[in-house]
């Protein structure tokens, strides 16, 4: 007797079909499974002959072989449990032999009770299903509302395999879940942090307002105490609306990781690892290749606190996923692309004791302290980042002083989105739809997209020869210049837009030249 069953495996943030085939005979009892499996699958066989027999089904008295397909291709975790069982309960006839399985998916982690357990990777296991011409997903019923996100296929929650028995034998019925695409546009974002928290450092608020509506990345440096975390905290705020979509592109990483706490992700996610974190959870990685932090920051930000404290081979690593948006794991089994198109933003100090250049304080650092602190920060990493704004210590003046309450987030937040929205309509005329953010651009599009004005571009090659930028330096002051463009409404860049982006880009010269 031949049954086969399909399921869904991982392979990073992306599924794929895996055919379940059962084959019985009458002969001396025996199970084996080939196909690929790791531990996790191999120790299937015991769950699944400990759940059938814990749920009063008798486990057959045959030679059964298992095959996962295709068997070249690795398969990892417990997802497959609930396949491999309902493969072997048709082949023994305690499902119907002739119940037409070809469009049903099953996906799941048995307990030897015969209870069905959630799963990591619901979400991308059922995409999977979904590109394969599955119409029927029988996930554990803790997965169903993620699995119910994906349109054109009937969620079926299962709590145990009794459950699912009775269900085929036309015994009982099984929960069917469904998504609601409406509810996420009703829910606005809600945020604790809020800009109007912020007491002075207008110049950092602005630079934040410009960096949210380009999605450029942003160092802020100054003395403890000046607000540079606090203001980092709440640039998740005034970010641009998470979309639909992208909202499910971050699920997705959150689900494979085993973070997401809610069927779909609501707010732009905020990372901060510690600077003692280690590569691999920082890039991704491991025997089993995870998402690191700057993959489960896609669509949101990565925040380094105390950037020169964090290894210096740690923060070099970041370079090339922040140039590709995505990061490439390479394991002798294969290899796995994590999305990671993320806001970088990077807090530091000037100098050990914090207090360099700052005004009214004395730096107690010995002489070359200074520079051998800030060489911890390496220039190809400064040099991709668009936006550097210093922020002096607060005033006690400024702390108490009694006015209007500041601008808060929601208003800067109205101003981010009008300038995406016009720079969103900009990109559809040119025929461009892969371009996000005008931190995208690329060489030939910033051409194509920076028109400038003459005496802005007498500016911008004043600048270029004066403060011997980088090809890479002049094309990012174009792109920060054109997002200022783009709050005003501006369709060309005039001088003062290429005269606040060059305002941006100093301090490298200010604290890395000395």
């Amino acid at each position: 007797m031949l049954t086969k069953v399909y399921t869904a495996g991982l392979n990073g943030v992306d599924g794929f079909l895996i055919t379940v085939e059962c084959s019985a005979w009458d002969r001396l009892p025996r199970f084996d499974m080939v196909g690929l499996g790791d531990t996790a699958v191999k120790e299937a066989k015991e769950r699944v002959r400990a759940a059938m027999e814990n749920s009063g089904y008798f486990f057959p008295s045959l030679e059964i072989m298992i095959n996962l397909a295709p068997a070249d291709r690795k398969k990892e975790g417990s997802a497959l449990d609930l396949a491999i069982l309902v493969a072997i309960l048709q082949a023994s006839g305690t499902i119907r032999r002739e119940a037409d399985l070809s469009t049903s998916c099953f996906m799941g982690e048995l307990s030897l009770s015969g209870e069905v357990r959630g799963v990591n990777g619901a979400l991308c296991l059922a995409l999977a299903a979904k590109e394969a011409g599955k119409k029927f997903l029988f996930v554990p019923e803790e997965n169903a509302a993620e699995a119910a996100v994906v349109e054109g296929v009937t969620v079926y929650g299962v709590k145990t395999v009794r459950e699912l028995v009775a269900y085929f034998e036309n015994r009982g019925e099984l929960p069917v879940y469904r998504y609601d695409r409406r509810r996420f546009e009703a829910e606005a974002e809600t945020h604790r942090e809020d800009m109007a928290d912020v007491k002075g450092q207008e110049m950092a608020k602005r630079a934040l307002e410009v960096a949210a509506a380009g999605g450029h990345n942003l160092l802020l440096i100054g003395p403890p105490g000046a607000g540079k975390s606090m203001l980092a905290k709440r640039l998740p705020s005034i970010l641009p609306d998470f979309t639909f979509e992208e909202a499910v592109e971050s699920t997705k990483i959150h689900s494979v990781a085993g973070l997401l706490r809610e069927n779909v992700m609501k707010h732009r996610p905020f990372r901060a690892p510690h600077h003692t974190t280690s590569a691999v959870a920082l890039i991704g990685g491991g025997t089993n290749p995870k998402p690191g932090e700057i993959s489960l920051a896609h669509n949101g930000v990565l925040f380094l606190d105390e950037l020169p404290e964090f290894p210096k081979t740690l923060t070099e690593s970041l370079r090339q996923p922040l140039e590709d948006g995505a990061v490439t794991v390479t394991r002798a089994a294969g290899r796995v692309r994590f999305p990671s198109s993320f806001m970088l933003v990077c807090a530091m100090n000037p100098c050990k004791c914090g207090n360099f250049g700052a005004a009214g304080r004395v730096c107690t650092c010995k002489p070359g302290e200074v520079a051998k602190y800030l060489s911890r920060v390496s220039g190809p990493l400064l040099d991709r980042i668009d936006i550097q704004v210093e922020l002096p210590a607060v005033t006690y003046e400024q702390m108490h002083e009694k006015k209007e309450a500041s601008e808060g987030s929601a208003e800067v937040r109205a101003r981010v989105n009008r300038a995406r929205k016009f720079a969103r309509e900009r990109f559809r005329a040119a025929g461009e739809t892969g371009i996000f953010s005008n931190a995208d651009l690329s060489g030939a599009e910033i051409a194509k997209h920076c028109q400038m004005s003459e005496d802005a571009s007498r500016l911008l090659e004043e600048a270029f020869t004066r403060l011997s930028l980088s090809a890479r330096g002049h094309d990012r002051i174009l792109k920060v210049a054109r997002t200022v463009a783009d709050l005003d409404g501006s369709p060309l860049i005039e001088k003062r837009h290429i005269a606040e982006a060059i305002s941006y880009r100093s301090l490298d010269r200010k604290y890395w030249s000395r």
